[in-house]
Order: C-alpha cells, then structure tokens, then sequence
C-alpha cells in the first residue's frame, strides 16, 4: 500500500498541470461545499444567539393572554392571580433543571424616565430582588450594584446599565445623581454591564424593533422590587426569571415553572381562561427559524455535488489516459507475475491519492472561500470539522468509485498484447 501510494505521488508531480486540471472537479466542488455548510452553520449560530442571547439560559415565566404577554399597563389581571410566595419560589429552585430563580417585575417605558430634560426613550424599568444577578450575570463598572440596603423597600435607589446611563447622562458619571420615574425621584447607585454583553446581531428594522422594545435596547433601569407600588400599581404579578442548568433545559424549565405557578392560581390545561403563565419555547423558535431554510441550503449542497461528479467523470476519464500511456508497464509487471489485485490496486490508490488530494485543496479554499463570503455579506460562518473530515473522505470514496473502471480495464489487459503495443 505504501509502495502504491509512492508511486502515485510520483506519478501526479510528474503530470503536474494534467493533475492539476484533473483535480479541479473536485476542488471546486469540496469548495462550494465547505463554504455553503459554513455558512449554514454559521447563520444557524446566529439565529439561536439572537433568540436565545448570550448563552446564561435565563427563561423569563410570565403571564400571557392568549399568546400575546400581558402588558400590566393596559391589561386586567384576575384576581387569583397572587404574588408568588417564598412556598412557591422554593419549589421552582429545587427544580433539577433550575439553578437559580428570581422575581422581576418589569415595564416598557416611553419617557418615564427623566434626568432634567432629558427621557430616557424605549427602555425598560425592572424591579429586581436580590436573587438577580443569580441569573442575569450583571457587574457595576461604576459605584455598585443594588445591595441589601436597597432591598428592604424604604430607599428610593436605581441602577443604570451602560446604555442608559449613556442616553441621560451623556458621559458623566451619574453616581450619586437623581432621576425621576414616572415623577419619584431616585438616587442612582452604579452602573453595571452583563458579563461577555450580548451584541445581537441586527440585520432588518424587524431585528432592530425587537431587539429594541422587548429587549431593552433602549437602556435599562433597575430598582430594588420593594419600591414597584410607589411608581406603578403594587398588585402588577411578577414574572419568574429562570437560569437553566443547560441549554437543552430551557424549555422543561421553563414549562414545569408555569405549572408551578398555574396550579397554584387554580388554573389547568381544561381552565375556560386564556390568561396563564407561558413560558416562550426559545430552542424550538430557533428551531423552527433553522428548519425554515434547510430545504433550500439541502439543494445549494446538491448543486454543489455536481460539481463532484464532473470531477469523478475528469477522473475517469484521466486514469483510463494514464492505462493507455502505461500498457507496456503493465504488461511487464503482469509477465513478472505481478496479480490482477495488485494491478488494480495500484490504479485504484492513484485515483484515491488524486482526489484526496484535490479534497484538501478543496477543503481549504472553502474555509477561505467561506471567510470572503463572510466579509462581503456580513453573514456569520462557523468552520464544521465533521464537514471537513466527510469531504476528504468523500472525495476519496469518488477517486475509488470512479478509478474503479480503469484499475479493471489495466488488470485485464493480456501481457502479451500489452507488451507488443507500441
């Protein structure tokens, strides 16, 4: 075997630009595959990071109408619809799926928010206890974080992360400074940033909106829950926000809360209301986004293997050249005893060495093929090592496949008539 694949290195850096061309089937065609998996690949990482965020696996359980969430400014809330208790709390964070839990009360804001004249537009206000950072990985970059001080519901004390701290206060260090909430004044304390921020990737106005309105994109603010009633009404139902202790059990997580709390507000999967606690099933939105496109990234793959194809054809069509050239080295070897398989062999290896070759070229044209793309289109990649690895070995398997008509046709050749060939 060692012996074969020698000689095949000879014969290909003897017929340098024969084998080049020879290759080019299957380099332009690993290529296009590199690339387009890449790519795929890529753009599949994108969708799950802009749903799912920056990967701390926090679900937010909330009440939803319908499958719409309830906005407690403009919505009713039933009555059996209680505070969670410390009873009910306790219950989710033994959960096997749950590593911590935390109550947020939260609204969207549009100039609720002042520092003299200016507002703070499309933000989020968010009541917080001291579980929080528990699960939203937050850090004070200037002053610090709420504390227990803070917690006890009789001081009238904020937060601002980076965005809006930058929107009100332009630069200056706000610490220590006062702002208004729906007319109440609150000192501000620090300003923190999540640990490895999240910069979602936004390509549409629809990405931007939703980013922007359900995320907080406009900046956050973040108060001690206590001091929720003295700003907004003290009967708003809280949302339970979760950290899952895996990606893969975000959903479970997510769904055993809401019947946690359901249950405990008397409501059943047979309940007349449409009012109840959901959780939103991020992997399966994700999911769904990725499988939307997968019908048409399977036909870009196969227009790519035709690629493959004509390079096996090229091939083919070069080993049965390379028989006709060598009939008298067959012949020789055959009159010297030399076996059909040991002939067949020697051909089969070339046709393999050829293509494998032409596979690693491929490979690496892809990657940077892949990385051009990406600059052009800003379209995110992610090099698939599985992908790498099956294109090699499937460029091989074609050099096999397609080597295979003339490593019998030079086996079978009759040594005699072999040798008489000019």
């Amino acid at each position: 075997m060692l012996e074969n694949i020698r000689l095949s290195f000879i014969g290909i850096w003897s017929h340098k630009m024969r084998s080049l061309l020879t290759m080019l089937g299957i380099i332009i065609g690993i290529a296009a595959i590199i690339a387009i998996v890449s790519t795929i690949k890529g753009t599949n990482d994108q969708i799950k990071n802009q749903i799912i965020g920056s990967g701390n696996n926090a679900v937010v359980v909330q009440l939803y109408e319908g499958s719409a969430a309830i906005d407690p400014q403009y919505s009713q809330i039933p009555a059996s619809f209680l505070p969670v208790s410390d009873d009910l709390l306790k219950q989710i964070e033994d959960l096997s799926e749950v590593d911590a839990a935390t109550l947020i009360k939260q609204r969207n804001i549009y100039q609720g928010v002042f520092h003299g004249a200016v507002s703070l537009q499309n933000g989020l206000v968010t009541g917080i206890d001291e579980k929080y950072t528990d699960v939203y990985p937050y850090h004070a970059i200037r002053g610090r974080m709420l504390s227990g001080r803070d917690f006890d519901g009789t001081r009238k004390s904020a937060v601002l992360d980076t965005t809006a701290a930058e929107k009100l206060f332009s630069g200056q260090n706000p610490v220590g400074l006062t702002i208004e909430i729906s007319g109440e004044p609150f000192v501000i304390v620090g300003v923190v940033q999540m640990d490895d921020a999240y910069v979602p990737d936004i390509e549409t106005i629809s990405d931007y909106y939703n980013y922007k309105y359900s995320s907080g994109g406009g900046g956050r603010v973040f108060i001690p829950i206590k001091t929720w009633p003295v700003i907004y009404r003290y009967d708003e139902p809280e949302m339970v926000a979760l950290k899952a202790s895996r990606t893969e059990a975000m959903t479970q997580a997510g769904n055993k809360t809401a019947d946690i709390l359901n249950n405990a507000a008397g409501i059943s999967e047979n309940s007349d209301t449409n009012i109840k606690y959901k959780s939103p099933d991020l992997l399966q939105q994700a999911k769904n986004l990725q499988d939307l496109s997968a019908a048409t990234n399977r036909q870009l793959i196969w227009i790519a293997s035709i690629s493959l194809l004509v390079g096996g054809i090229g091939v083919m069509n070069i080993m049965l050249v390379s028989v006709s050239e060598r009939t008298r080295e067959i012949g020789l070897k055959k009159a010297l005893g030399a076996r059909k398989r040991r002939i067949m062999g020697q051909f089969l290896t070339e046709a393999a060495v050829l293509t494998s070759f032409g596979g690693i070229l491929g490979v690496l044209l892809g990657i940077g093929l892949a990385q051009v793309v990406s600059r052009i289109s800003e379209t995110p990649v992610a090099i698939s090592i599985p992908a790498i690895i099956l294109s090699v070995l499937f460029s091989m398997g074609v050099g096999i496949l397609f080597g295979l008509l003339p490593s019998i046709q030079a086996a079978n050749l009759n040594p005699i008539d072999a040798l008489r060939r000019e």
